[in-house]
């Protein structure tokens, strides 16, 4: 099915761009465990918004008496113990940016995380400092050992995260590619060959009206699965009633 823009009109706002992100990575997440995965391996979806961050406690305070203790024939209550660090001393501002993403976990011996496909989203690409947490968040996993496909159909906003993601890596802009308005994908794989650590990049161009392609997601240095980003897109397109 070839892409559409689901952040102008007609679609929008009709059709709800989180609604097709969150469709997308569970149907990417579906294709993973379904057809490709080693039994070893398992995919999971995850899609939120906003970013996860501890809520104030005050928000969903627990009554005050929340222990009970049986004395005789009675019942009372008791107060749980608590105990409460003093104010911060600074409290800084923050970005915590919103996942629309499937995680890839190697299951022996405890989850282990291998592989990540990251949705980007309007917020991740509307200020400064949320390219820059998008972007960091993104040179983790790559640091980590990784390995991560990055997906941008948002044309709402003109920002190429690739390249922010270069200049946050401290790379010359000779890895760049693409400008601000440019649609886009891309495939890395963080390796090291002769004790050099090294990425590489697949990088594709993606259009309003065309096919999307498949790209590669290392499990291990050799271990390499496709993701079919046209089959999976037209998957979640189905199942929310656009195509």
């Amino acid at each position: 099915m070839p892409l559409l823009d689901h952040f102008d009109p007609p679609l929008h706002p009709i059709h709800n761009w989180e609604a097709v992100h969150s469709r997308w990575a569970s149907a990417i997440a579906d294709a993973l465990n379904e057809d490709l995965l080693p039994p070893e391996y398992f995919a999971e979806p995850e899609t939120r918004g906003r970013g996860r961050v501890e809520i104030d406690v005050a928000t969903f305070e627990q009554p005050q008496h929340s222990a009970i203790q049986q004395v005789g024939t009675g019942t009372a209550l008791l107060s749980a113990p608590t105990w409460a660090p003093a104010a911060a001393a600074m409290v800084m501002p923050a970005v915590f940016p919103g996942e629309f993403r499937v995680q890839i976990f190697r299951g022996q011996g405890g989850a282990t995380l291998v592989g990540a496909v990251e949705l980007v989203s309007p917020a991740n690409k509307d200020r400064a400092d949320q390219r820059t947490a998008f972007a960091t968040k993104c040179a983790s996993y790559l640091y980590e050992g990784v390995s991560l496909i990055l997906v941008d159909v948002v044309t709402n906003r003109h920002v190429n995260l690739h390249n922010e993601l270069v200049g946050l890596m401290q790379h010359n802009r000779h890895f760049n590619y693409g400008d601000d308005k440019s649609l886009y994908a891309a495939a890395y794989r963080p390796v090291r060959r002769d004790e050099a650590e090294q990425i590489d990049v697949w990088p594709a161009t993606l259009a309003l009206g065309e096919l999307l392609p498949t790209l590669p997601l290392y499990l291990t240095g050799e271990l390499c699965v496709p993701v079919d980003l046209e089959a999976t897109y037209s998957e979640a397109c189905r199942r929310l009633r656009l195509a």
